[in-house]
C-alpha cells in the first residue's frame, strides 16, 4: 500500500474515532451556564494541558505525556500517529472610535449578544507516518512549530455598521513527538510502542509576574491526546489483555494519559491515548443531539437548564464563544421528541428466566464499573414485552434462594484462608477497576464487614478501611467499599 493510500484509509478510520476524540478535546471547554462571567469558567482547561517546561518547573502541571502500549504489527506495517490539541487564542474586544480607530474595552453590548474578552480554543493537529521497522532502535523524532499569529474580525451591529472588532492573538508553540518500539521476548512477535509528546516552548514567566497559569496557557498544548493506527496488524487492549500478555501490559508506563482501543467494536488497529480514562471502544451515545462541553454530558438536565436561562444570560453566553452560542441555539430549538429521547435508553437486554436461564451470558463487569448510557426500565420496574423479557409479576431471580445466604456469617476461601466478617485484609484493586480513588486504596488494610453473593454467582467482600475516621458511620449506614476475593490478601487466620 502506498503512503497516499494508507493516509486515505487512515483518515477514514480516524473520522469515527474523532467523534470521541472531539469530546476529549473539548471536555470542560465551556461549562453551564456557558457565560464567561460564571466562576466555573474562569479557571479553564483541566485535562491534558502540557505547559512550557519553565512553567512546569514552578507548578504541578506537566510538559509531556508518555504512552506505552503493545502491538502486533505484520511485516511491512506502517504506523500513523495524529497528535491533537487546542491552541489557546486570546480574544480582546475593541470598540470603534469616531476617528476610525479602536479602543480596548471590557465589553461590547450588541442587540443579540454581549461580547467580552475570552480565550478561544483552536484545534491543532500534528501527523507522523512511519514504517514500524523505522521505530526500532532510536525511533523517530518529529519536532513541530506553530508560529505566533494575530488577526482581527469586524463586529457589525444589526444595521451592518462597524461598531467594533475582535483582536485575536495566538502565541508561538513548539513541541516534539517521539516514537519508538522495542520487541519483547516471547513466542509471539509483540512490540512495546512508546509515544511521547513534549511541549518544548522556550517561554518563561515574565520577571516579577509570579506564578500565573493564565499567562502560561497561550504557550501550552491543551487537551492533548493521540490517535494511532496500524495499516497491518493490531494493538492489544491495555484494560483487558489476553492472559499471556498481562505481565507485559503491567510494566507499560503511561504518564498523564491512558491508551484504549478505539474505532469500530471488534477491530483493534486503532488506539486513542487520552488524558481522560475511557473504556475500550468508547462511543458517543446515539441519542446525543450535540456537544454540550460540560463534564459528564448529562444531556437532558443541561438542555432543560440551558433553555431556562434568561434572555440576558443567553445574550452573554452567545457573546462568550461560538460554541457556547451553538449550545444556546441547540437548547432553544430542540424538538420535544429529541428531548424525550434523552430521558433513557436501553442498550441491550437478555432473558434471565425460563428454560435457558442457566446458559452463560456476558461476563459481569468488575466492581466500580459504571456502564455508559445506563438505560432505564419502563414504569413499574419491568421492561415492555417487545424486549423479550418477563413482566414485573414474574421475578427474574428465585427469592427463595436468598434464604441460603447470610452476609454476616458466610465465609469465602482466599489464598487458602477462610475470610468472613471481622477478617483483616490488604487491598489490591484490580486492573478492571476504573475508579481513580483505587490508587489511594492500594496496599491499605481493611476489615471485612460482610460476604455478599450476587445473582450471577459472584462473591463480593464489603469492607471498611482501617484508619478511616468515618468507618463507624459507614457501618451504621451500611455504606461499604466492595472488592472481589482476588483483590484482597488475608492478613490473619480467623477461627
Amino acid at each position: 500500500m502506498t503512503l497516499t493510500a494508507f493516509a486515505a484509509e487512515t483518515e477514514e478510520r480516524f473520522a469515527l474515532a474523532r467523534q470521541v476524540a472531539d469530546a476529549v478535546l473539548f471536555e470542560g471547554y465551556v461549562l453551564y451556564p456557558y457565560r464567561a462571567s460564571a466562576a466555573k469558567n474562569r479557571l479553564r482547561w483541566q485535562f491534558g494541558v502540557l505547559v512550557p517546561p519553565a512553567w512546569g518547573a514552578e507548578c504541578e502541571e506537566h510538559d509531556f505525556q508518555h504512552t506505552e502500549c503493545l502491538m502486533e504489527p505484520k511485516a511491512g506495517a506502517t504506523l500513523s500517529v495524529e497528535v491533537r490539541f487546542l491552541h489557546a487564542r486570546r480574544r480582546t474586544v475593541q470598540r470603534a472610535l469616531p476617528d476610525g480607530g479602536f479602543e480596548t474595552v471590557d465589553e461590547l453590548d450588541l442587540d443579540d449578544r454581549l461580547l467580552v474578552p475570552w480565550d478561544e480554543g483552536v484545534e491543532e493537529r500534528v501527523e507522523v507516518i512511519a514504517p514500524v521497522e523505522q521505530l526500532l532502535g532510536d525511533g523517530v523524532t518529529h519536532p513541530f512549530h506553530r508560529p505566533a499569529r494575530e488577526d482581527t474580525a469586524p463586529v457589525l451591529d444589526a444595521a451592518g455598521r462597524t461598531v467594533g472588532r475582535l483582536l485575536r492573538r495566538r502565541e508561538e508553540i513548539n513541541g516534539t513527538v517521539r516514537l519508538s518500539a522495542r520487541e519483547l521476548d516471547g513466542p509471539y512477535r509483540v512490540l512495546r510502542l512508546t509515544a511521547v509528546v513534549e511541549n518544548t516552548s522556550g517561554w518563561t514567566p515574565p520577571e516579577g509576574h509570579g506564578a500565573d497559569r493564565d499567562a502560561a496557557l497561550p504557550h501550552s498544548l491543551v487537551a492533548t491526546h493521540l490517535l494511532m493506527a496500524l495499516d497491518a496488524g493490531s494493538f492489544l487492549s491495555m484494560t483487558d489483555p489476553p492472559e499471556w500478555a498481562r505481565d507485559a501490559v503491567a510494566v507499560c508506563r503511561n504518564l498523564h494519559t491512558w491508551p484504549v482501543l478505539a474505532g469500530e467494536p471488534g477491530r483493534a488497529d486503532l488506539v486513542l491515548s487520552s488524558p481522560i480514562i475511557l473504556e475500550d471502544h468508547p462511543a458517543i451515545a446515539p441519542e446525543s443531539p450535540g456537544a454540550l462541553y460540560d463534564a459528564t454530558e448529562i444531556d437532558e438536565i443541561l438542555a432543560l437548564r440551558t433553555a431556562a436561562l434568561t434572555d440576558e444570560e443567553k445574550r452573554e453566553a452567545r457573546g462568550t464563544d461560538e460554541r457556547a452560542a451553538a449550545v444556546i441555539e441547540l437548547a432553544d430549538s430542540m424538538p420535544a421528541e429529541v428531548l424525550e429521547r434523552l430521558h433513557g435508553a436501553v442498550r441491550s437486554l437478555r432473558e434471565v428466566t425460563g428454560p435457558d436461564a442457566g446458559s452463560p451470558g456476558p461476563a459481569a463487569p468488575g466492581p466500580g464499573f459504571v456502564p455508559p448510557d445506563l438505560g432505564f426500565a419502563a414504569p413499574g420496574g419491568g421492561f415492555p414485552d417487545e424486549y423479550g423479557v418477563q413482566r414485573p409479576d414474574t421475578p427474574w431471580w428465585d427469592p427463595a434462594s436468598d434464604a441460603g445466604f447470610d452476609p454476616t456469617r458466610d465465609r469465602v476461601v482466599v489464598d487458602g484462608r477462610s475470610v468472613g466478617k471481622g477478617s483483616r485484609v490488604e487491598l489490591h484493586p484490580g486492573l478492571r477497576r476504573t475508579d481513580a480513588q483505587d490508587i489511594f486504596l492500594r496496599g491499605r488494610t481493611a476489615v471485612v464487614e460482610a460476604v455478599l453473593h450476587d445473582v450471577d454467582g459472584g462473591v463480593h467482600l464489603a469492607v471498611t478501611v482501617e484508619g478511616d475516621p468515618g468507618a463507624d458511620i459507614r457501618r451504621e449506614q451500611g455504606r461499604y467499599l466492595y472488592f472481589q476475593p482476588d483483590e484482597v490478601t488475608p492478613l490473619e487466620d480467623d477461627a
